[in-house]
């Protein structure tokens, strides 16, 4: 069967898309030497995954935490070392991680002079952030000043 696409659903999901454009964002301080800048969120329209980019001053950390679906990370600039079920790996620019849910990771910046850079995406909108050592659960929008 050849189905020609709908008109009007083509032209409202036309008018759903977006340019985001990082530079005119305002991140948000999430302490320690770390701050996000929220990209694609349920507030733009995403029904099926969020993204952003995480800013790294130089020696700083996330804890150690896992998440309630798949998340894949692209290193942007600097460099990293892993953290991923208590193995340590060490990856630079355009290296990427690819995360279950569940398991348990985290990046820090690899470099005590250079920020480092990273784009994050997790597979929901929904999706959650427990940290290991207390067991905090938060959902992410929440945690970057989103909630839709």
């Amino acid at each position: 069967m050849n189905r020609e696409p709908d008109p009007k659903k083509a032209q409202a999901a036309a008018a759903a898309a977006r340019i985001i454009r990082p530079s005119q964002l305002t991140a948000r301080e999430r302490g320690g030497g770390v701050r996000t800048i929220p990209l694609v969120t349920q507030a733009h329209g995403a029904t099926t995954f969020i993204n952003g980019i995480t800013i790294f001053a130089p020696g700083a950390a996330v804890p150690l935490h896992s998440h309630n679906c798949e998340e894949s990370v692209v290193i942007l600039e600097g460099h990293a070392i892993v953290e991923i079920d208590g193995h340590e790996f060490e990856v630079g620019p355009q290296e990427t991680t690819f995360l279950p849910g569940g398991v348990p990771h985290r990046f820090r910046n690899a470099s005590n002079t250079e920020s480092m850079r990273i784009l994050w995406t997790y597979a929901s909108v929904n999706a959650n952030r427990t940290i290991i050592a207390t067991g905090d659960t938060r959902r992410i929008d929440a945690e970057h000043g989103h909630r839709s």
